[in-house]
């Protein structure tokens, strides 16, 4: 093996990523040859075997004078002499090296993959309650479903869903999952992460997306018949748009939010930015947990509609009447939120939101 051939193989990008290969003041090759230095002949532990016993013997004047004898004498190949055991010390170490590291990258993605380190996501005070719920450990990490709210029949449904999908039907999975979204708040606040763990095992079973299918379709109906819902049960126009933006949060196609989905979440919050939501603390609170979940993201897909939703808010925060003291704090705290680039002070955070507490 080659001193340049070790080089490449020290300073490849999956091994070479610690700060001091990023600087341009230190190059790789450099530090790779300070690594080889100690292995490759001529080596110093050679040089000092031979020169300290001659050196009682005063054969030698100097180490110099002991490197140019001993190349005149026995040849090049006297430099050599300890390559063998040490090429037989390294492979093994390198060897190692690499199967141990392999395995560990494969662990951390198992236990900590990219697709679930979710950002801005709100918190619901709800979700720290004890309750029951099932562990899925089948997943690229530890997900935990709260299913306490289902009958046993529906419970075996959802965890036949999430381990073995073939075996159900998805399509009934999916419009389980969307009705139980519209009577429940709290499962409509997680049931994202359910149907994303449900698409991937499907997709790693059988390469389909039959039940991401039947869930868009679901969701299409429910948007159409959005103002009959909200006519008809408040709470459940609030689940649904809860749910909706979940959704969207969690289903990603190339790493980029779907598409086909901005436009809806926009119009159910549009909707709740209308004078007649605005005056129910119900729908303004939807609203700004919305916004705070997924609003960054919505305004790099459309910058101009999350305008012309700040617009409607602002005139809203405005209004003369009809707005309570909590709904005028959240809107306030949203405008503020989104012109600090959707980020929020410690200081800002403790004053809003003790006055929500209080």
């Amino acid at each position: 093996m080659e001193l340049s051939n070790f080089c490449r193989l020290k300073c490849s990008p999956s091994w070479c990523t610690g700060p001091a290969c990023a600087t341009p003041e230190t190059s790789p090759c450099i530090l790779c040859a300070a690594a080889c230095l100690p292995v490759w002949p001529p080596s110093p532990y050679i040089l000092w075997t031979c020169y300290a016993p001659a050196l009682q013997r005063r054969v030698y004047k100097t180490l110099r004078n002991a490197v140019v004898t001993m190349y005149r004498t026995e040849g090049p190949l006297v430099f050599y002499k300890g390559l063998n055991p040490t090429l037989i010390a390294i492979f093994p170490y390198a060897g190692f090296q690499f199967s141990f590291y392999s395995s560990l990258k494969h662990a951390y993605e198992w236990a900590m993959p990219a697709e679930g380190k979710k950002n801005g996501a709100v918190i619901s005070p709800n979700l720290g309650k004890s309750c029951c719920s099932w562990m899925v450990m089948g997943e690229p990490r530890r997900e935990e479903y709260k299913m306490q709210s289902f009958d046993a029949a529906t419970q075996q449904l959802l965890k036949t869903a999430l381990k073995d999908p073939g075996a159900v039907d998805l399509e009934k999975v999916a419009n389980v999952i969307v009705d139980h979204s519209l009577q429940d708040c709290v499962f409509s606040k997680e049931a994202g992460r359910m149907c994303y763990a449900i698409i991937q095992a499907e997709s790693k079973q059988a390469g389909q997306s039959v039940f991401r299918r039947g869930l868009l379709n679901r969701l299409q109906q429910e948007y159409q018949a959005r103002e009959q819902l909200r006519a008809r049960s408040l709470q459940g126009w609030v689940c649904y748009v809860t749910f909706i933006c979940n959704i969207f949060d969690y289903l990603r196609v190339n790493n980029m939010p779907m598409m086909a989905l901005v436009n809806p979440v926009y119009d159910c919050l549009f909707r709740l930015a209308q004078p007649d939501s605005l005056s129910k603390e119900e729908e303004v609170d939807c609203l700004v947990l919305q916004l705070h979940r997924v609003g960054e993201q919505l305004e790099k897909m459309n910058g101009q509609r999350m305008d012309e939703l700040f617009v409607l808010i602002r005139d809203g925060f405005l209004l003369p009447t009809g707005l309570s003291s909590l709904a005028q704090l959240l809107l306030l705290e949203i405008i503020e939120f989104r012109a600090a680039g959707w980020k929020t002070t410690p200081a800002a955070h403790k004053y809003y939101y003790s006055e929500v507490s209080d």
